[in-house]
């Protein structure tokens, strides 16, 4: 599975951002999300964009495996993202991962989104701190 994300990685790197001739070709940023999206995964996503950015990354690979989480934190997320100096891959896997809830908002604010084999994307509805239930969460 690790080699199907070097060579989908590698495939997009190439076509969206072609380098010169001769030179090295600069380095993809990857961060793992395995969890719920909460403010601890906002801070990694901030740190992992300001890292590309600074190493001069071609992209940041986001390997997401969620089952969803916090509305805020999600929307904070999908804004760092569309405002990524990096453009910013979402990869939900690895084979079995599932992008729920607010993981659906995250993967379409994605530059570009995959998916590995096996895995699922499906909506369903953020979740507000305060700890009350709204029609959604009812049904």
């Amino acid at each position: 599975m690790a080699r199907l994300v070097r060579v989908f990685v590698s495939a997009l790197a190439v076509l969206l951002l072609p380098t010169l001739a001769g030179a090295a070709p600069a380095p993809v940023a990857k961060l793992e999300i395995d969890g719920v999206i909460s403010p601890i995964t906002l801070r990694l996503v901030e740190s992992a964009l300001e890292r590309a950015r600074a190493d001069g990354a071609q992209a940041l690979v986001i390997q997401l495996d969620t089952p969803g989480g916090l509305e805020r934190s999600m929307r904070a997320i999908v804004q760092r993202m569309l405002n990524a100096e990096v453009p910013v891959i979402v990869y939900v896997g690895p084979t079995g991962a599932r992008a729920a809830s607010a993981g659906v908002y995250i993967t379409m604010a994605a530059h570009v989104a995959a998916m590995a084999p096996a895995t699922n994307i499906g909506a369903a509805s953020p979740v507000a701190m305060g700890g009350g239930a709204d029609k959604t969460m009812m049904k």
